[in-house]
């Protein structure tokens, strides 16, 4: 699988996605710096990384979505390649308008660091087909502005046309209809606040999210 981790000012978990990708994917991703005018040729998957891109200001992943890398990454995934946004890689994309709703702040106006339990919703993507409907699996989560929110017509739509692809089982943050991710209309862009990176080897305390990369990979058989 050929990768490409976006790298911004404020970035954190780039190094843990780069070594999910590398340990499952087989070979190392390329790193590509936010101010890159273009992306390497033939990209299976574009990974938007956790963390506080330009410090949080104005809002999360706002000013990250006009960097000049973000106008190749849109148009990747207008093309087709698979787009995975994690935590501030979620907001950077909704920033970006590859996917509908906003990452508001937490509903309990605190930064949240815990494993937290959630529910596989759909497993008809390339990003989870490795899972079984209905699955409970624990992921970390990381943030202060993981809020999911999107008007009820958006909300609707998602769940009518199955794009809610992760739910919490216990909403630690607010978010409407305890949504932790969701996926756009041609199913090749994903974002979530959990962070499946970080549990992809027993070592780390578990093994939940080793399954999603694993679905990419599959996928591109």
């Amino acid at each position: 699988m050929k990768s490409a981790v976006i790298v911004f000012p404020g970035s954190n978990c780039d190094r843990d996605m780069a070594a999910a990708l590398h340990k499952i994917g087989g070979s190392a991703p390329a790193m590509v710096w936010h101010g890159d005018s273009t992306l390497p040729d033939g990209l299976d998957l574009i990974a938007l990384p956790g963390g506080f891109s330009y410090g949080d200001y104005l809002r999360s992943g706002a000013m990250a979505a006009q960097s000049p890398i973000m106008r190749e990454v849109v148009k990747a995934a207008e093309r087709g390649v698979k787009v995975l946004g994690v935590c501030n890689g979620f907001q950077i994309v909704t920033e970006a308008g590859l996917l509908p709703g906003a990452l508001m702040r937490n509903a309990g106006l605190k930064f949240i660091c815990r494993d937290v339990a959630l529910k596989v919703e759909s497993t008809d993507t390339d990003f989870t087909r490795q899972y079984k409907t209905g699955q409970e699996v624990v992921f970390p989560v990381a943030h202060h502005d993981g809020n999911y929110f999107a008007d009820d017509e958006t909300l609707d739509r998602l769940e009518g046309e199955g794009r809610v692809v992760f739910r919490y089982v216990n909403n630690p943050n607010g978010s409407r209809r305890d949504i932790a991710g969701i996926i756009n209309e041609k199913g090749n862009v994903l974002g979530m606040m959990p962070h499946p990176e970080r549990l992809i080897e027993p070592e780390q305390g578990g093994t939940d999210g080793r399954g999603m990369f694993e679905s990419v990979i599959a996928s591109l058989k």
